[in-house]
């Protein structure tokens, strides 16, 4: 399984930025997490600079989101999307971006769902519940 460090995942979205800038021919996963750096101008300047970025990992806790962590969940709920895993996550977030008119809109909504299964989780010392997961962004796409 692959399991990039905190280091690895700003270095893979940095890298994929730069490539971008200067038309480098990517793999599939960057082209897809392209996409999502598209879709977030205000990241740009941090993604511009791979050893600034680099260096930030270690600092406190800023009050701003988190552009690497934010990116990553992008991924995350495509990759979920694509292999319908857990079971039932596709039509999920199909339904909740119907109801939105937006995927992104979805992706952000899906990912407050996403962050709190593992949370629980965390905090339980157990498996993430991906049925409670599915039925959190369900809720949210039946609200009325």
């Amino acid at each position: 399984m692959f399991a990039p460090s905190q280091a690895d995942v700003r270095r893979f979205f940095c890298a994929v930025y730069d490539k971008a800038q200067h038309a480098a021919p990517m793999e599939a996963i960057e082209v897809l997490a392209h996409e999502w750096i598209q879709r977030h101008p205000e990241y740009h300047a941090e993604l511009a600079d791979v050893d600034a970025a680099l260096r930030r990992m270690h600092e406190a806790a800023e009050a701003r989101d988190n552009p690497f962590l934010h990116l990553s969940m992008h991924l995350s709920i495509s990759e979920q999307c694509s292999i319908d895993q857990p079971l039932g996550i596709r039509q999920a977030v199909e339904l909740l971006a119907a109801r939105l008119d937006s995927v992104h809109d979805a992706h952000h909504q899906v990912m407050d769902c996403l962050g709190r299964m593992l949370w629980e989780s965390q905090r339980s010392g157990r498996p993430p519940d991906g049925q409670a997961y599915i039925d959190a962004v369900r809720a949210r796409a039946t609200r009325d």
